[in-house]
């Protein structure tokens, strides 16, 4: 009996021990728009949430959803981590905005962050990355590849992250191709393969043999594969199963670093509500690998152009520009502010049609 007794104590000790490690990680949670196999958006993001478990070890727990629509559905998401005991919850999609603010007005003690928007509390953080940066480069190599001077573009939603792509990518592929014309679709998804597919074959037939997206999805990369000679971009993740053609460069979006740190400072009671931009000059927005489809001399003008942008030598939006509806917008070597870059809601001359409502 006098054995029983000590293994009966000893394995009450331990389970408390485990109860109290187990309280003592930080839970940290994820909301995602699409599924962690979308090889594009949430795939980088889940990339993100990997290098907290790695470099974070015991200290914390992670969970995720994924797939979670934009609105009602992702309040309820975010309101079951937080009763699950989340003190940390990243909401990686701008239409979670107002579902975040909601959430973290009942769980004051729960610190959130959200991706791409732009209202913060005491408890809410925001972050996004200057993916313009990467539509410069792809801008300057489409417009120098292009063959049919048209460029098909699959937009997202008609928000000024969105629309500040297309202006970026526009700029750059017209300095070097004045002939050049953009040829817009809005998907008004984030990831749908289907349409993203359809957007991406409409566009092949009228003309374009240079395909951007801004669509997370690689249904656009395998339907020009499919339709041969057309050129692509990987977004937000590397897309390197369709290099080295037709996926000749992409835009990665590296979330790991700032999900680390921002744990981190969880972890030390440091954390503080603040809105984090960031680009290439910190590495949150790098460019993968040009291939050797681009040419030699287009190769070596767009490593120049990242290096720039890196060193702070080279701002995308560099006037003069005008809006599109001819009026002065920047003058000769003036360069856009943030404030009106984040809230973006015109087209830059040249560019066709209407930003929808």
């Amino acid at each position: 009996m006098k054995i029983t007794t000590i293994l009966t104590g000893a394995a009450l000790a331990l389970g408390l021990a485990g109860a109290a490690a187990a309280q003592d990680k930080l839970k940290v949670g994820f909301v995602y728009v699409g599924p962690v196999g979308d090889g594009g958006w949430t795939y980088e993001h889940d990339q993100g949430r990997l290098a907290v478990e790695e470099a974070l070890g015991d200290k914390v727990e992670t969970i995720y959803q994924e797939s979670v629509p934009e609105g009602a559905d992702s309040e309820r998401v975010m309101t079951q981590m937080a009763l699950s005991g989340a003190k940390l919850i990243f909401t990686t999609s701008f239409g979670y905005m107002d579902p975040t603010i909601n959430v973290a007005a009942k769980f004051p003690d729960v610190k959130f962050e959200h991706a791409t928007g732009y209202k913060r509390a005491d408890n809410v953080s925001t972050y996004s990355a200057r993916f313009y940066e990467g539509r410069a480069v792809q801008g300057h190599i489409a417009g120098k590849m292009t063959k049919t001077n048209k460029i098909g573009y699959i937009a997202s939603f008609p928000i000024p992250e969105v629309i500040r792509g297309i202006n970026s990518a526009y700029i750059h592929a017209k300095k070097v191709n004045p002939d050049v014309e953009f040829s817009i679709v809005w998907a008004y998804t984030w990831f749908d393969p289907a349409k993203e597919a359809d957007a991406a074959k409409a566009l092949i037939e009228q003309g374009a043999d240079v395909i951007l997206q801004h669509t997370d999805s690689t249904a656009p990369q395998a339907a020009a594969e499919q339709a041969g000679g057309v050129v692509t971009f990987g977004q937000a993740s590397d897309m390197a199963e369709y290099a080295p053609f037709p996926r000749v460069s992409s835009i990665i979006d590296n979330w790991a670093p700032y999900y680390v740190a921002r744990t981190q400072a969880v972890l030390d009671g440091t954390w503080e509500s603040v809105d984090t931009w960031d680009g290439i000059p910190t590495g949150m927005v790098e460019i993968g690998e040009i291939t050797d489809a681009v040419p030699a001399d287009v190769k070596a003008e767009a490593l120049a152009m990242i290096e720039a942008m890196r060193t702070g030598d080279y701002h995308p939006f560099t006037g003069p520009l005008k809006k599109q509806d001819g009026s002065d917008w920047l003058a000769d070597g003036e360069v856009a502010d943030d404030g009106t870059l984040a809230g973006m809601s015109f087209y830059v001359e040249g560019l066709t049609g209407d930003i929808p409502n």
